[in-house]
């Protein structure tokens, strides 16, 4: 578990100092975090979610409170709705991969060869030792358990459908 910490340049230095000096704390970089992230299963902005995907397709409904999802009274909630109603096209999923590891854009195929979506993010779990990754498949292909394929590089290795978060919160919720 960590913290994100966001400050101006000036003070940070002494900062960072204090924190250090106040017990056992370590520091980690942006590729830290995005191992964490991951294993977590949380979106980042630009590569898992962006404005032409909707909560519902992100596995995210649960973010949308049940009044809102109801009511559908804001921007989008026509969209919302409908999704909810219908059902959508594309599913967000947690892959553990087999091979080098599935970095944005690589194809995830069924195991027919035939293109059923991408991977938005993927590398290795430092704590479950293996490659993993998130993306979006077509409708169909979301069970845990799936066994898909994914394109790295031009070879192709296996990966199965997995629920996320891939490793379990031990956070205090009070």
């Amino acid at each position: 578990d960590g913290f994100e910490i966001s400050i101006p340049n000036d003070g940070a230095l002494e900062i960072i100092e204090a924190l250090l000096a106040s017990g056992p704390l370590k520091l980690a970089g942006l590729g830290a975090r995005d191992s964490l992230r991951l294993e977590a299963g949380l979106c980042l902005y630009g590569n898992d979610l962006d404005d032409t995907l909707s909560p519902i397709e992100a596995g995210l409904t649960w973010t949308i409170s049940k009044s809102r999802r109801e009511a559908c009274n804001f921007v989008g909630g026509d969209v919302i709705k409908q999704q909810l109603a219908d059902g959508v096209g594309i599913r967000r999923v947690g892959l553990i991969c087999k091979g080098a590891p599935a970095r944005g854009g690589s194809k995830i195929l069924n195991l027919e060869g035939e293109e059923i979506g991408h991977v938005t993010s993927g590398g290795f779990s430092p704590c479950l030792k293996k490659n993993i990754a998130m993306g979006y498949v077509k409708k169909g292909n979301q069970k845990s358990g799936t066994e898909l394929k994914v394109e790295v590089r031009k070879r192709v290795s296996d990966a199965v459908v997995t629920k996320m978060p891939f490793v379990p919160a031990k956070y205090h919720r009070p």
